[in-house]
């Protein structure tokens, strides 16, 4: 086997691989979007799913504990029943708000 014949062989491998993964990961966020909704003000410091507002630029970057303007994917129906310290109703919203005082 040459050289070139090996590097096809794994450049083909590596495309093939990626593809499948890729694959996956499109079926797993088409579920998701069906059974989950954004929560916002239930994650923790540094846990949040992607941006929300001022102080958040993608997953991972809320600077509080239930920061308001920060969201969670959670199983659909269920934000309005998850705890919120800073929600005015005690639990999840489904839009950004502000936060109590």
């Amino acid at each position: 086997m040459t050289a070139t014949t090996r590097t096809l062989s794994a450049t083909a491998l590596v495309l093939a691989l990626g593809s499948a993964l890729s694959m996956a990961a499109v079926s797993t966020a088409q579920a998701a979007a069906g059974d989950m909704e954004k929560c916002f003000g239930v994650s923790l410091k540094g846990k949040n799913d992607c941006a929300a507002g001022a102080g958040t630029t993608c997953a991972g970057t809320s600077k509080t504990d239930f920061q308001s303007n920060a969201w969670k994917l959670v199983p659909k129906g269920t934000c309005t029943t998850t705890e919120s310290k800073t929600s005015s109703t005690g639990f999840g919203q489904i839009e950004a708000f502000k936060a109590k005082a």
